[in-house]
C-alpha cells in the first residue's frame, strides 16, 4: 500500500488530500508513523523525529494515528487478496506477499492479477497499491519500491540480470551501514561488484550471510510464501518526556507489561522468553533476556521478570534513559514444553 496510514487519512478527510500530512504524534518524542507524498518530497520518512520532520516541512498537517481504523482497512485489503489466492504471508498492516502460481480466478498470468488486485483495491476502497511481480519473493519486494506510488513492475527471468547487477548494494535485504562498509572494503558498491566475489570469501567475512549474499547476487532466494505465519515475538514500548534514571522505569515497565500480557492472550502458545530493552539519551540500545524454567503464568510474573532485569544493566546510577520497552519471544507450542502435572495423582 503507498504511504498507507496517510493515504487512509488524505482518503476519509477531504481537507487533507493534496497536502503534505504527517501521521504521528505532536512532541519532542514522537517519531513519524508515515508521510505522505506531498511530505515525502520535503525529506520527511518514517520514523523520523517528528520534530524534524516539522522542521523539513513547516506546512505539515500533523494527524495522530488511528491505529484501529488502520487496521480494519487492512483487513480489507486482506479480503480482496483473498479472492485470488490463500497463499498470502503479511509482513504489516500494509505489506504482504502473494504466491499466484495458481489463482482462484483462473487469470493466466501474475501480471494480471497484481493489475487486477490494483484495480480492486482502487474501486472499492479509494486507495492505491503498488505491486511488484517476479519469480521469488527477494525479487517481487524489490519490484514493489521500483515503481512507487501506484505502480507495477515486473521482472521476468530474463530481466534479472539486467535488473539486480547495476543496483547499489544497499538495496539488498540485510545490508545497512556496517554491512556496506565492509563490502566497500571488498570493492563492492553494486550487486554486480558482489557477483565477482566468491563464496568462500564472502562465509569468511560475513559468516552465514555471505551466503545469503551469494544467492542474492544471483536473484536467488527459495523461501516460500507462508501464510499464518507464527508469531515470533511481541513487544511494546514507548517513550519518556524526558530522560529518566534507571531506577524511575519502574511505573512505565509496569505499564507496558500490563499492556504486552494483555496481547500476549491472543496468542494460543507461550512465551517463554521475557525481554527488557531500553534506550540511552545517547541513543544506545541495549537489551536484557531470562528464560525461566517455564513460561510466565500471570501479569504479575511478567512484571517482576522484566523489573529484575534492570538488575543486570550496569551502565551506572546517573545514567539516563529515553525509551523502555518490554516483549515477549521464544513462542512454543504444546509439543515444545513440558505438560504441567495434575494436581492430584
Amino acid at each position: 500500500m503507498d504511504a498507507f496510514y496517510a493515504s487512509v487519512e488524505q482518503r476519509d478527510d477531504p481537507q487533507l488530500r493534496g497536502k503534505p500530512v504527517i501521521v504521528a504524534w505532536r512532541g519532542n518524542r514522537s517519531v513519524v508513523c508515515a508521510a505522505s507524498y506531498e511530505a515525502r518530497r520535503f525529506g520527511v520518512r518514517s520514523a523520523m523525529p517528528a520534530v524534524r520532520a516539522e522542521r523539513l516541512c513547516p506546512e505539515a498537517i500533523f494527524v495522530p494515528p488511528d491505529f484501529t481504523r488502520y487496521r480494519a482497512v487492512s483487513r480489507q485489503v486482506r479480503e480482496i487478496f483473498k479472492r485470488h489466492t490463500d497463499l498470502i504471508e503479511p509482513l504489516a498492516l500494509d505489506e504482504a506477499y502473494l504466491d499466484v502460481t495458481e489463482n482462484k480466478t483462473g487469470l493466466p498470468t501474475a501480471t494480471l492479477v497484481a493489475r487486477t488486485i490494483r484495480e480492486q483495491i482502487r474501486q472499492e476502497l479509494k486507495l492505491t497499491a503498488s505491486a511488484g511481480v517476479a519469480p521469488n519473493k527477494f525479487l517481487a519486494k524489490l519490484g514493489s519500491d521500483w515503481r512507487k506510488p501506484d505502480g507495477l513492475f515486473v521482472i521476468q527471468p530474463d530481466d534479472i540480470d539486467g535488473f539486480l547487477l547495476p543496483m547499489p548494494v544497499e538495496r539488498l535485504p540485510g545490508v545497512g551501514k556496517v554491512t556496506g562498509e565492509k563490502l566497500e572494503k571488498l570493492g563492492v558498491k553494486t550487486v554486480g561488484d558482489l557477483r565477482c566475489v566468491d563464496l568462500p570469501a564472502l562465509e569468511d567475512r560475513f559468516g552465514r550471510y555471505g551466503r545469503r549474499l551469494y544467492e542474492l547476487a544471483r536473484g536467488i532466494d527459495d523461501s516460500e510464501v507462508v501464510p499464518d505465519r507464527p508469531t515470533r515475538s511481541i513487544s511494546v514500548e514507548d517513550t519518556f518526556e524526558q530522560d529518566v534514571l534507571l531506577a524511575e522505569t519502574e511505573p512505565m515497565i509496569r505499564r507496558l507489561a500490563e499492556k504486552l500480557w494483555s496481547a500476549s492472550r491472543k496468542e494460543s502458545r507461550p512465551a517463554r522468553t521475557v525481554v527488557l530493552k531500553l534506550k540511552t539519551s545517547d541513543f544506545r540500545i541495549l537489551t536484557r533476556r531470562h528464560t525461566p524454567g517455564s513460561p510466565p503464568s500471570s501479569c504479575d510474573e511478567l512484571t517482576e521478570i522484566a523489573l529484575r532485569l534492570r538488575e543486570r544493566v550496569a551502565l551506572g546510577p546517573q545514567q539516563r534513559y529515553r525509551l523502555v520497552g518490554v516483549g515477549l519471544s521464544n513462542f512454543q507450542g504444546p509439543e515444545e514444553y513440558p505438560a504441567q502435572p495434575a494436581l492430584f495423582e
